[in-house]
């Protein structure tokens, strides 16, 4: 997969986007979006007189979003579990991004800090915002959360012109991958996220919502929980077409005679997913749904060729 022309084709949209008006409608557009109110997911106000300028932020997906809307240069912190773009490695590591250490983001003087939207961080949220500095909670776990994600740091930033632009091009990637799906019989799949206990993917997730854009069905999706937990009878039971997992994940599942209970196991249908690309639902939800999509069709193929050499 060529992973740099999509960046060419995004920082050739973006540079557009900051040619379309004059330098002084930007200014004045920058200044009146910041200066409006914006809800988070906690019920929290934002309000900047001015676009933040000092921003740690604590989400991989918002972390990666805003090298994507071309502010980078504002990120002073990130988490310890950022990855990309490789450029990331530059910012400061300022450690977890659940009950992150307060301490340490304030001692970077931020004037605005991002984090997701988890029970487990309300605590530090009210902390940053006792010692004055505001806080934008967000929630990034369906596909449609990202676009709402781009907006907010587009209005953070100043820039909602390519907040639009990136959260389009997202948009218009899944698109055509859905496209290419259309009248395909779908084939069935498993996602296998974590061996003991074993944890799947449900309906609450947006990789349920990747699978399917892909043109496959989850076997679980009628789970309506984000990661619930199965048994390996229960997936037998359920026979998928293929299995997906994770570099390691495959090969301890290859390696267990029990999961040869499951006929996609015993015919060599457990295929690895790009972790990261569909590690997290950030700006490559595009190229994730893509190399889903490539899994799906090399499963398709082994099942033509099975069926093709057991038939009379």
């Amino acid at each position: 997969m060529h992973r740099r022309a999509p960046a060419r084709t995004l920082a050739l949209a973006l540079a557009f986007a900051a040619c379309a008006a004059p330098s002084g409608d930007r200014a004045s557009r920058s200044a009146t979006q910041s200066a409006t109110p914006l809800v988070d997911d906690f019920g929290d106000t934002l309000r900047l007189a001015r676009p933040a300028e000092r921003i740690v932020s604590l989400n991989p997906v918002t972390t990666e979003a805003m090298f994507a809307l071309g502010a980078e240069a504002r990120l002073i912190g990130r988490t310890r579990w950022d990855a990309s773009p490789p450029q990331v490695r530059r910012i400061a590591d300022l450690g977890d991004g659940i009950q992150p250490n307060v301490e340490a983001v304030l001692a970077a003087r931020p004037d605005l800090v991002v984090l997701y939207a988890a029970e487990a961080n309300r605590t530090a949220a009210s902390a940053f915002r006792r010692a004055g500095v505001q806080t934008l909670s967000l929630r990034t776990d369906r596909i449609a959360d990202l676009a709402r994600v781009l907006r907010a740091l587009g209005a953070a930033v100043g820039d909602s012109a390519a907040a639009l632009v990136v959260a389009d091009s997202v948009r218009r990637s899944l698109d055509a991958v859905g496209a290419r799906a259309t009248g395909q019989p779908p084939l069935s799949v498993f996602w296998y996220a974590w061996p003991s206990p074993i944890i799947t993917i449900g309906a609450g997730s947006y990789l349920d919502e990747l699978i399917t854009l892909a043109g496959a069905r989850n076997v679980f999706g009628d789970l309506a929980q984000p990661s619930p937990q199965v048994t390996l009878e229960s997936v037998a039971e359920r026979n998928p077409d293929l299995i997906l997992a994770g570099p390691v994940a495959a090969g301890r599942l290859r390696a267990d005679a029990r999961w040869r209970a499951v006929r996609a196991v015993r015919e060599g249908r457990v295929f690895v997913f790009d972790t990261s690309l569909v590690g997290r639902p950030g700006v490559r939800l595009g190229e994730g749904a893509r190399s889903l999509r490539a899994l799906i069709d090399s499963a398709a193929r082994a099942l033509r060729d099975s069926a093709g050499r057991t038939a009379p």
